[in-house]
């Protein structure tokens, strides 16, 4: 990443696989839901299996510094795996769900809790300040929450800055267009994707977007690049980057999509 101390009105993200990547904005560097754990097998909360395929391509002490963590939730170990647990007590802070940051807390993790909509500012290196205002998500379909959790999104932004949209597991676009409403048009938007499912959770409903609806979730925010995350290196996901790519193209917005790979930094 470039030098951490100056001000850029780029956007910089760094994927390591998941959905863990650094993204640096306004010279702030905010990692998202930190999962650096080898491959293995999890139980989930609700008592369904998850396989973990692929290794992250980076650990996080490749990362350099990190400012705070955009931690989607904390209660699905394909979000929040061993390792980035360990990592959370490293950092300055974790902004994350009212409920994920009560059981944080408690295990001396700085976490801040906050509610759909609510803002959080963070000073930057420059002197200015950078906006986080935690978005609803809904991680399945509609009334899922007693049984995948709280979820929040993020937005980040400032006055002089480009927006970045990162949508957390979210399977709602009607989400996404009340986004929108409030603060459309979005410079960059992270979507996790994948069309998650879990034959033993909710009948294996998609418990996130699918390709065709990331395509859509990035027409809504009216976006000028989409980074596509969360499609790989996890057993459940039911699309992956290559149906990513198809979905785009089929709707005309393949040129929103730049050549993102695991482990390369990328200026947005």
């Amino acid at each position: 990443m470039t030098n951490p101390t100056h001000q850029s009105p780029v956007i910089r993200l760094l994927s390591t696989g998941g959905p863990t990547a650094l993204i640096e904005v306004g010279g702030l560097r905010l990692l998202t839901d930190p999962t650096f754990d080898e491959p293995g097998d999890y139980v989930s909360r609700s008592g369904a299996s998850l396989t973990k395929t692929e290794p992250a391509v980076l650990g996080p002490e490749a990362l350099g510094r990190i400012d705070a963590v955009l931690l989607s939730h904390d209660e699905h170990p394909d979000n929040l795996d061993r390792s980035g647990r360990a990592l959370l007590a490293e950092v300055p802070l974790v902004l994350t769900t009212t409920s994920g940051a009560g059981r944080l807390s408690a295990a001396a993790v700085p976490a801040v809790g906050l509610a759909p909509w609510e803002p959080y500012e963070l000073a930057r290196p420059d002197g200015g300040t950078l906006r986080v205002t935690a978005l609803p998500a809904q991680h399945g379909p509609a009334g899922c929450e007693p049984v995948t959790g709280q979820v929040l999104g993020f937005l980040l932004h400032a006055p002089d800055l480009p927006s970045v949209y990162v949508s957390g597991d979210n399977a709602s676009l009607a989400l996404v267009e009340q986004v929108a409403e409030r603060f459309g048009p979005v410079d960059t938007a992270v979507i996790f994707a994948g069309a998650a499912r879990v034959p033993e959770v909710l009948g294996g409903a998609a418990l996130t977007l699918d390709s065709a609806e990331a395509a859509e979730a990035a027409r809504i925010l009216g976006s000028r690049r989409a980074v596509v995350l969360h499609c790989d290196s996890w057993a459940h996901f039911s699309d992956d980057y290559a149906a990513v790519e198809a979905a785009f193209d089929k709707a005309g917005r393949r040129a929103l999509l730049p050549e993102v790979r695991h482990g390369q930094e990328y200026v947005l």
